[in-house]
């Protein structure tokens, strides 16, 4: 530790730091701009300049190394003159349009400009004008007031992992822009508009909506990805206009990803469900909520009468909160049926009464920029996760090594040291040649379970590449991504991931498709003794109780879903959104989205965090929690006296539940897969396409990410079926046939094809996983 001394004050600071590093510290404030302590250093604004003592000049106090018994001031003659030198000078261009400026009253040049900055200006010449740039549906630009600070630029290069921004040309002429013809892409672009420290990028969606001083400020935590981003909900007229980032180091840091920042425009959606609804005689009719409860009662109490109890089935959405979930198993359970489950993308269910506790991440999220070696086992890693990424990304940065087992090879924009891209057929058995080339390196055994089918296992030089990997650095990790939990023979890809993490001396953690999917298993939305997600709708049940769910998309195959639903004799639908349960539903509930309720959310490392509303429910919306209680209440069940959903949670997680997560199994045995004679579907979700609140963001749904999906087939496998890249195909299942556009993408294995699910024109496909037949239209 180094001591030096900042306007007199002393403060000690680590060897290495910079003055602003220390000033920080100190809770001394130097003006900036370019500086950004997530950011390197550029040191190009000069606003931070300070005086040195024995230095001849004012000296950048964000690039200035600190030495022994260092003399900083920042508020001598000299310091001042130098920073409203510089207020001068970026001050010769900027336009003084404050009042019509969307980053007004926010704005830090604006701040400054008022402590550093002249009563008028000595610059009689015209101002330079730069045109705007087209960045795409999230961020607007007035380039005209670009300061040249590069955050942006560096934001690209460092955070989101592509260089989306960057400055051309020189001197006075210089001006921030994307690539040509290109727009801003990222799923962390939105961040950009909060780096920026003036108006020239801001958010299109919240344009000209409010002013930062008229809207309330409250806290609040992300409902879609398994981080449980915290955020700030901005309010106005009990409207929500925008959302912004929550600062928490252990969690998001600094960061939000676009869907956590943007889908609070699929709120005023216009099929939200705001009054509840009965069919009568193929109408819907707008009732009370004594009418639609007192329905509901006694549809389930006939069809337990006549068919039996078993015969009621829920499904329930993993974005639920642990509120939620806990009180819609505890009615179903208590109407004598053990038939509910939130896992509807999943479609093994093999490890069904032999997991040791809830599957979760195994380590703290903070851990994962800090890892020397990774390995992450079925998944669309960037998509899936953009900010677990972005950890992985600034390990990689720190000298760490990411080796990946995947379906595809499509860039994560993280260097990797390895990966063995195969199949979804050929998964196992690559994990399988992965755990035998560790066993031989380390000259151990595997376990009793593994050894028949690593005893089988056919060696190649990405399975040993990867398996090195695993032998370097302290901190070790292997991860389980969103594809490995929904593939047909995710138990095997479990079993061997743990093995591999074990004989690696690694963290073995599951990275958790959605906020309540730990959650889901601590509150026993899972069955117990009755059928699966995927059995109650192969198994169609004559009741069918929906939270949040629009089975259709949400489901593992939503062609089967839809077909169960049709035939049932009541479907509640209880959600924020009408969707298509106007087509199958009896009953419509009106339930709030995350912004109109309280609730909890336990994320992947095993977090509880909780929220409160930020704005009143829209119409007669009301919390599910409370709609769930009221209905226990009406069924004379014991147990649904809660005042609060404090309460609610309080029972569910009573005590330290943190020794209630375990990725631990036992007694399965891992099993290959069949070998296929078609082309393998590999299925992505979208990153907009997870949950209806985001497939109902209009400017989320405007991206690229957002497109149409497409047939992507290798090159090589296009020729072999002789079809043109670009062309219309016809895309077959078992089930039906659908057209598409197909697409040459070179990440896609040979024999496979890529067809993104989640979306209307690919429900008719059926499973997410099985062979599909191509064809030119």
């Amino acid at each position: 530790m180094l001591e030096i001394e900042i306007d007199g004050k002393k403060v000690q600071v680590a060897q290495g730091s910079t003055v602003m590093d220390a000033a920080n510290k100190l809770g001394t404030h130097i003006p900036h701009f370019c500086y950004h302590k997530k950011l390197s250093i550029a040191a190009n604004c000069r606003m931070c300049l300070v005086e040195v003592e024995k230095m001849p000049k004012a000296v950048p106090a964000c690039a200035t190394p600190v030495v022994a018994d260092m003399k900083v001031s920042t508020q001598s003659d000299r310091a001042l003159k130098a920073q409203k030198s510089v207020m001068e000078f970026l001050l010769i261009n900027h336009p003084l349009d404050c009042p019509i400026c969307d980053q007004g009253g926010e704005c830090q040049l604006q701040d400054l400009a008022v402590g550093y900055g002249a009563s008028g200006s000595r610059y009689q010449e015209e101002k330079r004008v730069v045109f705007n740039k087209n960045l795409g549906p999230l961020i607007n630009t007035d380039m005209t007031r670009c300061i040249h600070c590069s955050r942006c630029v560096r934001f690209g290069q460092e955070i989101s992992g592509i260089m989306e921004l960057g400055i051309a040309n020189r001197g006075e002429h210089s001006e921030v822009m994307a690539f040509v013809d290109r727009s801003v892409d990222s799923e962390l672009s939105g961040n950009a508009i909060d780096l920026c420290p003036v108006g020239a990028l801001t958010s299109k969606p919240f344009r000209f909506a409010a002013r930062t001083w008229e809207m309330s400020r409250r806290k609040s935590v992300s409902p879609h990805d398994s981080l449980g981003s915290n955020l700030v909900v901005q309010v106005k007229h009990d409207e929500v206009k925008r959302v912004l980032p929550l600062e928490n180091e252990e969690i998001n840091e600094c960061w939000l990803s676009d869907k956590d920042r943007f889908s609070y425009e699929g709120l005023r959606s216009a099929d939200r469900l705001t009054e509840p609804q009965i069919k009568h005689g193929g109408e819907w009719h707008k009732v009370d909520w004594q009418t639609a409860l007192d329905y509901i009662v006694r549809s389930l109490k006939d069809i337990k009468t006549d068919f039996g109890a078993e015969q009621i089935a829920a499904l329930v959405s993993p974005h639920s909160t642990i509120e939620e979930m806990y009180l819609a198993q505890k009615l179903v359970r208590g109407l004598g049926s053990d038939n509910i489950d939130m896992r509807l993308r999943q479609s093994d269910f093999s490890l069904d009464g032999k997991r040791a506790g809830a599957p979760w991440l195994g380590m703290p999220v903070a851990n994962l920029s800090t890892l020397d070696a990774t390995l992450v086992v079925g998944s669309f890693l960037r998509k899936d996760h953009p900010l677990m990424a972005q950890r992985l990304r600034q390990a990689v940065r720190r000298g760490g090594k990411l080796a990946r087992v995947n379906v595809t090879s499509d860039d994560w924009l993280i260097p990797l040291v390895a990966q063995s891209v195969v199949a979804p057929a050929q998964l196992v058995a690559e994990l399988a040649a992965v755990l035998a080339a560790l066993a031989a390196k380390l000259n151990v055994s595997v376990s009793s379970e593994c050894a028949e089918i690593v005893g089988s296992a056919i060696q190649s030089e990405a399975a040993q590449a990867v398996a090195e990997v695993l032998l370097t650095g302290e901190k070790r990790a292997v991860l389980l991504g969103n594809l490995a939990a929904q593939h047909p023979n995710a138990a095997s890809i479990h079993i061997l991931s743990a093995e591999i993490a074990r004989l690696a001396s690694a963290s073995f953690g599951i990275l958790g498709e959605a906020a309540g999917s730990v959650g889901g298993y601590l509150t026993k939305a899972v069955p117990t003794i009755g059928l699966n997600a995927r059995q109650m709708v192969e198994s169609p049940r004559k009741a069918y109780i929906l939270l949040g769910v629009e089975p259709a998309l949400d489901c593992a195959d939503g062609a089967v879903a839809k077909a169960a639903l049709a035939q049932a004799g009541t479907v509640i639908h209880i959600g924020s959104f009408v969707g298509d349960a106007a087509e199958y539903a009896d009953v419509m509930l009106p339930s709030a989205p995350f912004t109109e309720t309280s609730g909890s959310f336990v994320n992947t490392e095993g977090r509880l965090q909780s929220f409160n509303a930020v704005v009143k429910p829209l119409g007669e919306t009301r919390p599910a929690w409370k709609v769930l209680r009221v209905l226990g209440n009406l069924f004379a069940l014991d147990g649904f006296d809660f005042e609060s959903s404090d309460a609610v949670r309080d029972e569910v997680l009573a005590g330290d539940f943190s020794a209630r997560l375990s990725n631990v199994v036992s007694g399965v045995v891992p099993k290959a897969d069949a070998e296929p004679t078609g082309l393998q579907r590999i299925t992505d979700i979208g990153i907009y396409s997870t949950d209806p609140l985001a497939r109902r963001s209009p400017p989320l749904q405007k991206t690229r990410d957002a497109a149409a999906p497409r047939a992507r087939l290798n090159p090589a496998t296009l020729a072999q079926f002789g079809i043109e890249a670009g062309s219309d195909v016809t895309v077959s299942s078992s089930q039906s046939r659908i057209q598409l556009r197909s697409q040459a993408d070179m990440s896609v294995p040979q024999g496979c094809v890529r067809v993104s699910g989640a979306h209307a024109s690919t429900v008719a496909l059926g499973a997410m996983f099985g062979e599909l037949s191509v064809e030119r239209t």
